[in-house]
């Protein structure tokens, strides 16, 4: 996965009082901490928390984002077996403009074993123990995962974001790079070798069944090696078939943004596009001009590269103005034509390629939208420009990033990129996907698509499809928010209640808002304090209703003295597990552990401590079973909750 930017979620509520079990179903990924001592989690930098992430050294953030990001993987698929992410950070390539920011895969693959659902067929680890409901590796991890330590280093133009708010700023997120390359681990990715098209030892992978070449109409499964490679560098040509991202894509994929050239004749009609990551969206505009070639005055580099002030102002002013790529950045090039008045900016590239991703950076002062074509539709649109009409604007009746029958396009850019081509969603998808190469800042908060394509190769049964877990929980003086994960959010008519204490009664509550493709949030402002609630949420399925588990919170005392939590000292815990509170005064109270699947792991009677601040052995020198555990303190009719991580 290499540079861009990620837009995270809303910021949520700040007291988190309450516990919810994510259903039996579902999966358990835990990450095996393989650096070394001083290095990647083992950093014992300090550093403040930040954005939601508790940790109070380098290594402690990093660990925290990882497990978070498993956790949420894990609420959306099911298994019987723990899957083990074996993560480490090394020092990978980066520069000032581009990085690597990791990799990951299978560290063993499985075919024919008990409940294989094809024969002769190749399943990452993870994938294959699900099915069998057995691990069939048990001296191996499931996963390896390697991240980039230099960002931040002399040198590399990025630096990591270890919140979990979303407010990277001009950083790079952490957390949607490990979403993506644990995705990689899971699944998205095929053994069969792109640039030769032959088979990992004479087998196909699962996922070579539902790669589907447009331009033959073909399956890698039924393709000779020749036509697999072949087709793994046909720009725009190579789709994902499986029948759940078919239904899903009209949902997630928004309408496909172009150029339509209005005149001259000879070169009218629509062209593909990419779209940039900062000015309005291309969805939000329709807008037509005269196109005129930005001229800069400057032959030593490229007088039509926008790199200067240009020497043709007047005749911009008013109209799109067609730029060459290169020499200085996107986000230059644009603010230089909307300082001469252009409204809008097209960029040709200078070197033969696909139909172009789009254009990269940040640029909150550009209110102009711009595009990206190829250099031969570059070359034909400068070959043409007397008379020339264009409109830039986006199509409704199409996908963008899909192509006929709601296939959504893999990655398959002419030449092959190693690690890239074919194990990717096209860059061409608007919303940027989780599973794209790169990152960028219309990436969006769930797992999209991906999670439709793990359905296709075996991830989710029909039967458990509708699974719901609860994620971020908050609760504060202005509300109650509460995130659930769902394979169906965009699919299901869901519906949220409440009900106040234990009277049983529920009635309609809040707002129920789907986010991207499985994320519902509620938002309940209409509380009370010092008042219990529980809240669910339902639809009714293709096999009858379903609902979620009651998810109980109680708001906080209008000026009640304070409970609070905080937590494990260190977080991760390493060998034991230290726990810090304050209480408000003498009264029963108690302490539990409790596993992410809902498992009470252990209890601490704190009846008999006074008010004030306390610190626990709540191990009691016991070794506790590396992963991630919620501890819930509970006093009286309150409770807070943290999230702790422990390591062995």
């Amino acid at each position: 996965m290499r540079n861009g930017f990620f837009r995270g979620a809303t910021a949520a509520f700040a007291l988190a009082t309450l516990f919810a079990a994510a259903p039996a179903q579902a999966a358990t990924i835990t990450i095996l901490n393989n650096d070394g001592v001083g290095e990647g989690f083992n950093d014992a930098t300090p550093v403040a928390p930040v954005g939601g992430n508790a940790g109070v050294t380098l290594g402690q953030q990093r660990l925290i984002v990882f497990q978070h990001a498993a956790n949420i993987w894990g609420s959306l698929l099911s298994s019987s077996q723990v899957i083990i992410v074996r993560a480490q950070f090394n020092p990978q390539t980066c520069t000032l403009t581009s990085a690597v920011l990791g990799s990951a895969g299978p560290v063993t693959i499985h075919r024919d074993f008990p409940g294989a659902p094809f024969a002769g067929t190749w399943y990452h680890a993870a994938l294959a123990n699900k099915l069998s409901d057995s691990d069939l590796s048990l001296a191996n991890p499931d996963i390896n995962a390697t991240f980039n330590s230099n960002l931040g280093l002399a040198g590399c133009g990025f630096t990591w974001y270890y919140g979990l708010d979303g407010n990277e700023g001009s950083a790079t997120e952490l957390l949607p790079v490990v979403l993506h390359e644990i995705g990689h681990g899971l699944g998205f990715s095929t053994t069969t070798s792109g640039t030769t098209g032959n088979y990992n030892t004479g087998f196909p992978h699962i996922s070579d069944r539902f790669l589907y070449s447009m331009a033959n109409g073909l399956h890698w499964n039924e393709m000779t090696a020749g036509q697999r490679a072949a087709s793994a560098i046909a720009c725009n040509k190579l789709a994902w078939d499986g029948p759940s991202v078919r239904s899903s894509s009209g949902l997630v994929l928004g309408p496909k943004p172009l150029l339509r050239v209005n005149a001259p004749l000879v070169i009218a009609g629509d062209y593909d596009i990419g779209a940039a990551t900062f000015g309005p969206a291309i969805t939000s505009v329709n807008i037509t001009g005269n196109v005129v070639l930005y001229d800069d005055g400057v032959a030593a580099t490229d007088v039509n590269d926008a790199c200067e002030p240009a020497i043709n102002g007047p005749a911009l002013a008013g109209n799109i103005a067609l730029i060459n790529r290169g020499t200085c950045p996107f986000v230059d090039k644009v603010a230089n034509a909307q300082a001469e008045g252009a409204i809008a900016v097209i960029i040709a590239d200078n070197a033969a390629g696909c139909p172009p991703a789009g254009l990269g950076g940040t640029a909150p002062g550009i209110t102009i939208p711009s595009i990206r074509v190829t250099q031969s539709d570059g070359n034909l649109l400068k070959a043409n420009l007397v008379g020339q009409n264009v409109t830039i604007m986006s199509d409704p009746s199409k996908l963008a990033g899909g192509t006929h029958g709601n296939r959504v396009l893999m990655f398959s850019p002419n030449p092959f990129q190693g690690g890239s081509s074919v194990s990717h969603w096209d860059t061409s998808a608007e919303p940027n996907l989780l599973m794209e190469p790169a990152i960028t800042n219309s990436l969006h908060d769930g797992v999209d698509l991906t999670l439709n394509h793990f359905s296709d190769i075996g991830w989710i049964d029909a039967a458990t499809a509708v699974n719901v877990a609860p994620g971020y929980i908050n609760v504060g003086d202005d509300g109650v928010r509460i995130e659930w994960y769902t394979a169906a959010a965009a699919e299901l008519a869901w519906t949220a209640e409440r009900t106040v204490g234990d009277e049983g009664l529920w009635a309609p509550a809040g707002q129920l808002d789907v986010q991207g493709q499985n994320m519902l949030i509620l938002t309940d402002t209409a509380v009370e304090p010092g008042t219990k609630y529980g809240y669910r949420i339902s639809a009714l399925g293709p096999d009858g209703d379903n609902v979620s588990e009651i998810v109980w919170v109680t708001t906080p005392s209008t000026g009640a003295a304070v409970l609070a939590l905080e937590g494990a000292l260190p977080n991760p815990a390493v060998r034991g597990l230290n726990v810090a509170f304050t209480l408000p005064g003498v009264s029963k109270a108690r302490l539990d552990l409790v596993s992410v699947s809902g498992r009470l792991m252990g209890s601490m009677d704190l009846s008999g401590k006074g008010p004030g601040r306390h610190t626990v052995d709540f191990a009691a020198g016991k070794k506790v079973p590396s992963g991630t555990y919620f501890l819930k303190l509970t006093q009286n009719d309150r409770s807070v909750t943290k999230t702790v991580v422990v390591v062995n």
